[in-house]
């Protein structure tokens, strides 16, 4: 994170994302109501929106990317511990 960016606390982005999702208010007017850039805000509505997956649950696009990284970590160490139980599997 750059020295001199902002840091904003979850209380205060649920707050601009809710607020947007009324639908009174569009990017441009947060932005120039609160001082936070619109691309900003964007990424926390993105964020805050709700997947709906094969299974039905419904989930956000952050829970959703974390969720990916898990599977992709255990994926990689279910691939990792294959490979050694065939070289330990030749040894004996």
């Amino acid at each position: 994170m750059a020295k001199n960016q902002k840091r904003y606390t979850p209380e205060f982005k649920q707050q601009m994302i809710d607020l947007y999702n009324t639908g009174n208010y569009s990017y441009p007017q947060l932005q120039r109501e609160y001082g936070v850039s619109a691309s900003t805000i964007v990424g926390w509505v993105k964020n805050a929106s709700p997947i709906t997956t094969e299974e039905g649950e419904t989930v956000t696009l952050k829970d959703y990317k974390n969720l990916q990284k898990e599977y992709n970590k255990l994926k990689m160490e279910n691939e990792i511990l294959k490979k050694a139980t065939a070289i330990f599997a030749k040894d004996q």
